[in-house]
């Protein structure tokens, strides 16, 4: 059992027309294995309330008649509840023609690419990051430059701006809080890096999914001050929402425009639409969880840092944290029903932030494995 998919050793018949760059390549996704203790998705660890479950089945009913007719192609009350979110957390005055929503933000990446990038073109992340950031420029035939952090896992401001002048990509991707390491990258070296893709005609990508584990201002903020800014936010992380898909951008209207040139027709079904809006009611009761999170993220760095481990400094719902012999480690934590990701980072582990019992039970096994390593009893 593998911590992490190898690569694709599948051999393709000679009929099928695969494209050749897809040959040899492995399809994303973390392990999906039965163990009690699921803590390597970064995923919401709470289920959802039973009044928010009663209004989610209620509305899914009042309209099951409906399910005939076509979605509303453009979501517009849907995104309108999003601007109002957004507006109401950020302070910034957005309208619905500037939100655009998907099936996960995974889709949102999608269309970005599709509208804006392809054969020829080059686009630009800093690594390690999100992976299917990469992944999708591939999809899509699109260039990939690779602009590496720096070794406590934040941005070389300086050597990114030169990279940005000379390779001159129309997207340049920045999570924050960024996945696998949960840093965060300041507003004001976002802006410069906003400032340098506009001057090479890009458009700047901030990959906002864990924001509302945050202290940091939303970078949302900077919408009134660059025509050439997207945010990308998720309903699956904070709102606990992982099995719905639903993710949304925040851009001038003529990005949005320009999406749909390349979006599916109706891509967003009913029910999700319905699914999400409700969410969307129950906003006070679903981050009141997220502040909890926040409280046992530090409860989980104390304990950890207790055992002598390195803890990167997360403003997500998510810990990297430092260990010896990390797939021995991984492998130790899945036979006693525990399971966290191995992120190809060496000599690192992430670990998702559970519910109280989960993070103990974690941390238990964690402490006897480190034991056991030094011979102790």
């Amino acid at each position: 059992m593998s911590s992490e998919s190898s690569a694709n050793s599948y051999v393709w018949p000679e009929w099928l027309p695969l494209r050749k760059d897809l040959k040899g390549q492995s399809p994303y996704g973390a392990p999906q294995l039965p163990l009690e203790v699921k803590l390597n998705t970064n995923e919401n660890p709470f289920s959802l309330s039973p009044d928010l479950v009663a209004k989610l089945s209620e509305s899914i009913a009042n309209s099951a008649k409906d399910f005939n007719r076509y979605p509303d192609r453009d979501a517009i009350e849907l995104r309108t509840e999003l601007a109002k979110y957004l507006n109401s957390t950020t302070g910034v005055n957005l309208g619905v023609d500037q939100i655009w929503a998907a099936n996960g933000s995974n889709e949102i990446i999608q269309t970005l690419f599709l509208a804006f990038a392809g054969a020829g073109v080059n686009s630009l992340g800093f690594t390690p990051s999100y992976s299917m950031h990469e992944n999708i420029a591939r999809s899509t035939g699109t260039n990939w430059i690779v602009a590496d952090r720096l070794s406590d896992f934040n941005i070389d401001i300086s050597s990114a701006l030169t990279q940005i002048s000379k390779q001159k990509p129309k997207l340049v991707f920045i999570t924050t809080p960024n996945n696998p390491t949960g840093t965060s990258t300041k507003i004001s070296d976002i802006r410069k890096v906003i400032e340098a893709t506009a001057q090479v005609g890009g458009l700047a990508i901030i990959d906002e999914a864990y924001a509302e584990f945050s202290e940091e201002p939303s970078n949302i903020e900077l919408l009134n001050d660059y025509l050439n800014l997207v945010v990308i936010r998720t309903m699956s992380k904070a709102f606990s929402f992982a099995g719905v898909r639903v993710g949304y951008l925040a851009a001038a209207k003529e990005v949005v425009d320009a999406l749909q040139l390349v979006r599916l027709p109706y891509h967003l079904s009913t029910p999700t639409q319905l699914l999400a809006k409700v969410a969307l009611e129950f906003q006070g009761e679903l981050l009141a969880e997220v502040e909890q999170l926040k409280i046992e993220r530090n409860k989980v760095v104390g304990e950890l840092s207790a055992l002598g481990l390195t803890v990167v400094p997360s403003s997500a719902n998510f810990l990297l944290f430092s260990v010896e012999n990390e797939k021995q480690v991984w492998q130790e934590l899945v036979n006693v029903g525990v399971l966290v990701r191995d992120v190809g980072i060496a000599g690192h582990l992430r670990v998702t932030i559970g519910t109280p019992s989960e993070n103990e039970l974690f941390l238990a096994a964690l402490r006897e494995i480190l034991r056991a390593s030094k011979g102790e009893k």
